[in-house]
Order: structure tokens, then C-alpha cells, then sequence
């Protein structure tokens, strides 16, 4: 690979050595050639998967023929100016071209900042550059030419504005109206992924609390799977431990005839583990057969792996069933997974002399932090970090993942933060964190009530999500009946819409906030109508459709007719705003805050508002090219609520 065609493809990379991959292998079970060798080959053999192939890659006769194939406007202006930067200054090889959005679109359309730092490296060391404005100029008289650029300007102490081209940008939107918005997607950040997200415990309920996880880890998901990553979904459930005794001797007990009828032997799952754990409490004699159970299902008995497994199976008909109502696809791999894995992690740290015994324990200390990790209990047993430690040897070693990313609540921050120190100091995860593979511990916050508290029903019991899904459906449909939708829709027109709207208003009121910060659980605020809900953004998407079909045009034949013109200015606003979608789903992922994600798309809602307003559509000499530009913006708004899992709605 040619270095420049190197730096056009990865523009923010300082030099090939960025994607080298650190020394951590630790078993023969390792590719032989781990996936980070082939970090750059890769990103270039995933454009096959476009329209632009391999084979025309490499018989491109110009950069400009690859500027216009791959990677979004930010990225292409990177390439240009990276060009630029090298071009003025070779001996600064370091610097990577910072590009951001003009916040006010009257100096320019996106900037250019490097000039101030820059100009602070080589101050006194090339006499021709006496302030950061001469560096700014510089690089603008370096930039190559290209199309999609109508001009430049410096501003205040070096900042390169760049206005877009109107013809480029409304080409460029015709283009993926005809190829498709997947052709607008980033560049992949790594080849494979793990996302593991939801994870209820086995015998419980899914309540309000496994909310935020399981919306947030699929949204996640959904944009690195948009990128082309190949993401593996893990619902890491807790089905393993000194629980199960307990649950498994209630059953005995409780329903000598369960193998029958297993089923109903259980019967309400909420209800049988309350029992069981209120008898493990106050029965002394019951407590000690259920801690023999717990080594008979350890030991591997028949009957009660039996029994284990169905208390697994019950519980998955019930996760099933939120799974079903918010469209989440995961596959399961429980604690108990990861159980037979953990000797073989342990006797791997204890080689590098990191497993030391303290009061009877066996614990790593991590740099830091006075509290060690216990990774063996006084009673041998196994706990929460033995087992993350052997899921995360499994997935660096066995599905080969190069970026594990763990949706948590805040609480469980400084398990983690140990957890992947430790695994850092033996060598199984680089030092430097921003180099794959890489771990991160995505944290929320709470969920509160209306009191301020974490949100409960009155009776103090956590709120069962199926109950709260419901609740959210039923509310969306009678508000339909009410607007008389239930005269002119069919029943299962109606039934379909509730769900969309009600589903779609729980995750977007959720993934509107940043997920660290707690968040205020109102049904009335997040089924309204107007402001920032999900009420209002499929209403918008509806009415955009609407203008569409009340034109009586056929957009299909109007793409390959006719062209996209932003001639008015609320028109190149709003095509400016579509253009930016790939940076900022690449930004949303790279931060992994969907709020990013809502904030983008709410704000292309109120562009399509002005645009609507200010433009009149159907019946005006640019009806064609303005019906494209609906149809652009509907496209790229059911492209934001596929990836916040929100099926859009066509009318309403």
C-alpha cells in the first residue's frame, strides 16, 4: 500500500504501527495470525461489501475516485487536509487533521483546527510562520483541488472554514437515494465484536431495572453491526451459583411430582423464588439440604440438572417475552457457560504470579486500588470475577472478539475497572487502553419514579417490564381510538401502530438521555406528542410519507429521473444535515452514547420542518427534486429508528 493511498484510507491513523497488535498471547489457541496483523487489509476488503469492489480499489487511477467511495464528508475532508499537512509540513508525520462542523453555517459548513497546535510545535523552528493564522493559510493553499469543496476562508487564529459544494452535496444525496443509505455507512472500527448486554438473572423477573441495559446494548449493537462489524450478541445471564440449591430443594419439596408436569410445578417464577429464599431464611434444616443440592448440581446428578434446567427453561419463556415486545435479538451464553473455563484462566494468572492467598481467599491486587479481587472464595467457591475473567479468556481466545463491551449500571463500575486491570497486567489485554483488543464497561444510571426514587410500583415491588410494555401499548392505543383511527384502520393496523409508538416511546425516552445520568420514568412526557419523544418523530416521518403519497408520484421513477437541487437555503440545511449521519452514528458509537444518535435525528426533524415550511413541495416547479429531498430525509430517519429499534410508522 502506497502511503498515501494509506493516509486517504485512514486519515485520523498517525502511521500503519497505530493497528500493530500488543503482546498478548497467552495460548496456542490464538490464531496464528491474531485479527490485528490484518487490521488494514481488512478495511479495505470490507469496501467489497459495496458497491465500490476490491478490484476497482486497485485500479483506481486517482484519490479522488476512492475519496468518492469511501467514508463520510468528515472523513474526505480529513483525507484532503491530511494531504494538505503533509504536503507543507512533512517533517510533522504526527499530526492528524482535525475536522469539526462549523457550529454557525454562515462562517462555513466544517473547519479545519489545526493551525494553533501546529503552530505551537514548530514555533521558532520555521521562521516563515509568525502566527497561527500563516500556518492556517498555508494549509489552505495546500489543499488539493477537489469538487467537493466551493471555498475556504481563515478565521480567527487559524481556522480553515470550509464551505461543500451544493451541486457535490446534492449529488451526493441523489447517489444514496439510488445505492442505498448502507453505502453511507463508517468505516467498521474492528472486524468482531462482543456486546454483552440485558443479562437477568435465572428465576427472576425482568424488571424496570434490566430496561436500560437491554435497549442500550442493542442499540449499541446495532450501529457496529451497521458499520459492518460482526457483533456477537451474549446475554450473559446469571443461571449458576448457591441460588439454585436453594430453588432446586423448593421444587423437590414443594412438588414431588414436577418431572411430570414441570411447568406448572414451578408455576409464577416471581412467586417461587420468594418462597423458596423466605424458607432458606428461616428454616435452618432446609437451608442445609439446599447447600448439599448445590453440590449435587455442581457434581453433575441427573436429576438435579435435570430440575436446574428447567427453572432455566421457565425463565427464558418469561425473558422471551420482553424480547419479543422490544424486537432484541441475543444469544444466550449463562455463567454457567464459563464455569468449566475458569480453572484453566486461574492456573493462567497464577503462572504470572498475580493470584496470591489473603485470609483464606485467593485474590489479585491491581495497581490502584488497596481492595484486591478475590477470585476464589474462603470456601473455594467460585464468584462474579472468576467467571468474567474466564468469559473474557474465552472471547479473546475463542471467537477471536476485538472489542468486548459490557452494559452495566454505574454501580458495578469498579468491578469492572479491576476485573479488566487485572487482565491487562497479565498480558491478555494491551496496556494502553484505545488499542484493540479492547474492553469497555458501558454504565447507566437509574431509573426514577416520579418521587424522585428508584421507580417501584405502590406496593414497593420493582416494576415487571412485560407489565410496563403493556402499559405503554394500551396508553398509545387508546389515544388512537381517541383520534378516531380505530373508524378508518383495520384491527391489526391499530394493534401495530400502539406497539410501535408505545415500544418506541419507552427506548427513545430512555436513549434520549445520556445513559450515565439517572432518568425520570413518566408515561405522560414520553407519549407526547410534541417536543423531543418518539411520539413526534414517527409522527414527522408519517407526515413526510404522507407528502409523498398525496403527490401521486412514484419515487422510484423519480430517482432515476430526476436530480436533487438545494438552491434555497433551508434546502442546503437540510441536505447538509443528511449528509452528516455517518459521523454522527460513527460518533454515537465510537462514545457508545445512542443520546447522540436521538439528538441527531430530532434535530433533522425540526431541518425537515423549516425546510417543509419555507419550500412548498407538491405543486412547485422543483416538486421533483423537493420529493426526493422528503424521500432522503424519510430514508435516513427510518435508518436512526432502526438503529434505536423503533419500527417507524408510514401514516397516522
Amino acid at each position: 500500500m502506497t502511503a498515501a493511498l494509506y493516509a486517504y484510507l485512514f486519515p485520523t491513523a498517525a502511521s500503519p504501527s497505530q493497528f500493530a497488535p500488543p503482546k498478548l498471547l497467552f495460548s496456542s489457541k490464538f490464531s496464528q495470525i491474531p485479527p490485528h496483523f490484518s487490521h488494514l487489509s481488512t478495511r479495505i476488503l470490507r469496501t467489497a461489501s459495496r458497491p465500490f469492489s476490491v478490484a476497482k480499489l486497485q485500479s483506481v487511477s486517482s484519490m479522488a475516485e476512492v475519496m468518492e467511495r469511501v467514508g463520510s464528508v468528515k472523513q474526505q475532508l480529513q483525507r484532503l487536509f491530511g494531504e494538505a499537512l503533509r504536503d507543507k509540513f512533512p517533517d510533522e508525520l504526527d499530526i492528524v487533521p482535525i475536522i469539526t462542523p462549523c457550529k454557525d453555517l454562515r462562517h462555513g459548513d466544517y473547519q479545519c483546527n489545526n493551525a494553533m497546535s501546529l503552530f505551537a510545535k514548530i514555533k521558532g523552528r520555521v521562521p516563515e510562520f509568525k502566527k497561527p493564522q500563516a500556518v492556517g493559510q498555508a494549509i489552505m493553499d495546500s489543499l488539493p483541488d477537489s469538487e467537493m469543496i466551493r471555498g475556504c476562508t481563515i478565521a480567527g487564529p487559524g481556522y480553515v472554514n470550509v464551505t461543500l459544494s451544493t451541486e457535490w452535496m446534492a449529488k451526493r444525496i441523489h447517489k444514496m437515494l439510488i445505492d442505498g443509505v448502507e453505502t453511507w455507512a463508517p468505516e467498521p472500527p474492528v472486524q468482531r465484536a462482543i456486546a454483552d448486554f440485558s443479562s437477568p438473572n435465572i428465576a427472576k423477573e425482568m424488571h424496570v431495572g434490566h430496561l436500560r441495559s437491554t435497549i442500550i446494548g442493542d442499540t449499541l449493537a446495532r450501529m457496529l453491526e451497521f458499520q459492518n462489524v460482526e457483533v456477537l450478541r451474549r446475554n450473559h445471564v446469571g443461571d449458576w451459583g448457591t441460588q439454585f440449591g436453594m430453588l432446586i430443594e423448593y421444587l423437590f419439596e414443594e412438588n414431588p411430582n414436577w418431572e411430570a408436569a414441570p411447568t406448572e410445578a414451578i408455576g409464577d417464577l416471581q412467586g417461587f423464588y420468594k418462597e423458596s429464599k423466605k424458607k432458606f431464611d428461616a428454616d435452618s434444616d432446609f437451608k442445609e439440604r439446599a447447600q448439599k443440592a448445590v453440590v449435587s448440581l455442581q457434581g453433575g446428578e441427573e436429576k438435579y440438572r435435570k430440575a436446574w434446567a428447567q427453572i432455566c427453561e421457565t425463565s427464558r419463556r418469561e425473558f422471551d417475552k420482553v424480547y419479543l415486545r422490544l424486537g432484541i435479538k441475543l444469544e444466550e451464553k449463562g455463567e454457567s457457560f464459563y464455569n468449566p473455563y475458569i480453572p484453566k484462566a486461574l492456573e493462567l494468572l497464577s503462572k504470572e504470579n498475580l493470584i496470591e492467598e489473603s485470609e483464606g481467599a485467593r485474590v489479585i491486587y491491581v495497581g490502584g486500588i488497596t481492595r484486591p479481587l478475590i477470585v476464589v472464595k474462603k470456601d473455594g467457591g467460585y464468584n462474579y470475577a472468576s467467571t468474567d475473567l474466564a468469559a473474557l479468556w474465552y472471547r479473546l481466545n475463542e471467537e477471536k472478539a476485538e472489542w468486548i463491551i459490557y452494559v452495566t449500571d454505574v454501580g458495578q463500575r469498579e468491578h469492572f475497572e479491576m476485573f479488566f486491570a487485572a487482565a491487562r497486567q497479565a498480558g491478555w489485554l494491551p496496556a494502553e487502553e484505545d488499542k484493540y483488543p479492547k474492553v469497555s464497561h458501558v454504565g447507566f444510571g437509574l431509573v426514577l419514579g416520579e418521587d424522585g426514587k428508584r421507580f417501584r410500583t405502590r406496593a414497593t415491588e420493582v416494576v415487571k417490564l412485560v407489565d410496563l410494555l403493556d402499559e405503554a401499548k394500551n396508553r398509545c392505543k387508546a389515544a388512537l381510538i381517541e383520534r378516531g383511527k380505530a373508524e378508518k384502520w383495520t384491527g391489526e393496523e391499530l394493534e401495530q401502530t400502539a406497539e410501535a409508538i408505545g415500544y418506541g416511546a419507552v427506548k427513545y425516552a430512555d436513549l434520549k438521555n445520556n445513559r450515565l445520568t439517572n432518568y425520570t420514568f413518566n408515561f405522560d412526557q414520553m407519549l407526547n406528542d410534541k417536543g423531543n419523544t418518539a411520539v413526534y418523530l414517527l409522527y414527522a416521518h408519517a407526515r413526510i410519507c404522507s407528502i409523498i403519497r398525496r403527490s401521486g408520484r412514484d419515487v422510484e421513477e423519480l430517482k432515476k429521473v430526476g436530480t436533487v437541487d438545494l438552491a434555497h437555503p433551508d434546502e442546503r440545511v437540510l441536505g447538509l444535515h443528511l449528509l452528516q449521519f455517518p459521523e454522527v452514528v460513527e460518533e454515537a458509537c465510537t462514545n457508545m452514547l445512542p443520546n447522540i444518535l436521538c439528538e441527531y435525528l430530532y434535530n433533522l426533524s425540526e431541518d425537515f420542518t423549516k425546510f417543509y415550511t419555507n419550500c412548498q413541495v407538491v405543486g412547485s416547479p422543483q416538486e421533483i427534486s423537493r420529493l426526493l429531498l422528503c424521500e432522503a430525509t424519510a430514508v435516513v430517519m427510518r435508518k436512526c429508528f432502526f438503529l434505536l429499534g423503533i419500527t417507524p410508522v408510514y401514516k397516522i
